[in-house]
């Protein structure tokens, strides 16, 4: 749902668009949006909409319609190109000149639809359907016909459970977010790097979750390199923080408030994402996958939802919980109480809750890999002078043989590489994984009537 916001005292377009965008120039994008005749005029109590929007640089030759045939597939819907960026329709475009295209979404009437009831269910409130009337020309708002394809605007927002407190769209892939939930008691981050032509394609694409390491939070993977690695790959990648120490579980015991990171992905996060991006809501449309910690939490997440992921990456995750003695058991433990829960377990201590382990562990959940794409790696070699990279990825390695040989025995397919080195993060591993994900998922393509 875009962003709603009801005018105070006081308040003026151009103060609302620096306060909610950064920039207060954009006071034509939310006077376009909200119908506002004459932008110097705002009443307090009225409603305004805040969509989000694209930067689009000119070429040489372009015109406004052009741009909107690009963006939206309708050379028509030029008018609000223009009303957004506060030029005539038939203005022409200079190259190198910077435009705003508002996001929009396509909406077909179906039997039944009210402008009202639309404006419910797109802003919240039924009574603001004149924005909606008047950005589609429609004389009569109490008269819409099933068919009819309307536009609205709009934007990514909070829901879910989910309140965002920070986020930075500028970068023309990576998007940033930072939410308040109260499944975590403090906020969250999220990275979500978009495909090249995400924004001028209109396809929907596949999606793969990907979770950082112990230690580590959400920026890992983009300080790695995970922009160039994706550069011309149909996919948005999602990097969401998991706790220095959160094990991608919710924690038995916690004495610093809630961290209940397996709430906030599965939850919250994953159908945030997808009604705010044009993923594959769908098992076929999803993947997993993540470093050491995350690679665990990877593995776990697609035996315990089954229906949500169709391949699965651990790169140096480990996949048996109970071996020798449980030693990855009480490494979630320690971690998890000193990093995270202020002394508080992820399985409980002295005594594990046994049931919440055999839940976790995936060399206990065989059958629920069934029909997945599973791709492992584990390093051979780690540093004997490094005692965390030598207990580390011993313990991988080893968990990791053992989880293929169930795996192989229960006649489940799947990818394994062993590779020189120790407890690290492998990018060649990482692009012959994607390249995999991407044959396995459902193909980015342009699906329905809606943008």
């Amino acid at each position: 749902m875009v962003r709603i916001h009801t005018v105070v005292a006081g308040e003026t377009l151009s103060a609302l668009a620096l306060r909610f965008y950064g920039d207060a120039e954009l006071y034509r994008l939310i006077a376009a949006a909200s119908a506002i005749p004459n932008p110097d005029v705002v009443n307090v109590g009225q409603k305004l909409v805040f969509p989000d929007y694209t930067r689009y640089t000119v070429a040489p030759g372009d015109a406004l319609p052009a741009v909107a045939s690009r963006f939206y597939g309708q050379p028509e819907l030029s008018r609000l190109i223009a009303a957004a960026n506060g030029i005539a329709e038939g203005s022409g475009l200079n190259p190198g000149q910077r435009l705003i295209v508002p996001e929009l979404k396509r909406y077909p009437v179906s039997p039944g639809d009210t402008l009202s009831a639309l404006a419910s269910r797109f802003y919240g409130d039924s009574s603001f359907y004149p924005p909606i009337a008047a950005v589609n020309n429609i004389p009569d708002p109490g008269h819409i016909n099933p068919g009819q394809v309307l536009v609205i605007f709009s934007g990514r927002s909070d829901g879910f459970g989910l309140r965002i407190v920070d986020r930075n769209e500028s970068d023309p892939r990576l998007w940033y977010y930072r939410f308040q939930t109260a499944a975590v008691g403090w906020n969250p981050g999220v990275n979500v790097l978009l495909p090249d032509d995400y924004q001028t394609s209109g396809r929907t694409y596949p999606v793969l979750y990907m979770f950082h390491g112990g230690a580590d939070d959400f920026r890992q993977f983009d300080f790695l390199g995970i922009r160039d690695w994706t550069a011309g790959k149909p996919i948005i990648v999602v990097m969401p923080d998991g706790g220095h120490a959160g094990w991608y579980s919710n924690p038995v015991t916690s004495f610093v408030g809630p961290r209940n990171w397996e709430t906030f992905h599965i939850a919250q996060l994953l159908p945030w994402i997808e009604a705010n991006f044009r993923t594959y809501a769908e098992y076929d449309g999803r993947a997993v996958g993540g470093f050491s910690m995350g690679g665990f939490g990877a593995l776990k997440y697609t035996a315990k939802y089954y229906g949500h992921f169709a391949s699965v990456s651990a790169h140096s995750g480990p996949a048996s919980l109970r071996r020798d003695f449980g030693l990855v058991v009480h490494w979630a433990n320690i971690t998890s109480a000193v990093l995270d829960l202020g002394g508080g377990t992820v399985y409980g201590a002295p005594f594990w809750d046994q049931a919440r382990v055999s839940a976790d562990n995936p060399v206990e959940r065989i059958e629920s890999y069934r029909n997945k794409r599973i791709f492992l790696v584990a390093g051979t070699s780690p540093d004997p002078l490094n005692w965390f990279d030598s207990v580390n990825e011993t313990q991988v390695l080893a968990g990791q043989r053992e989880f293929r040989d169930l795996l192989g025995r229960a006649g489940i397919p799947f990818e394994a590489h062993e590779a020189p080195g120790g407890h690290v993060f492998r990018p060649d591993m990482f692009l012959r994984d994607l390249d995999g994900i991407l044959a396995r998922l459902k193909p980015a393509a342009v699906v329905g009537n809606v943008l």
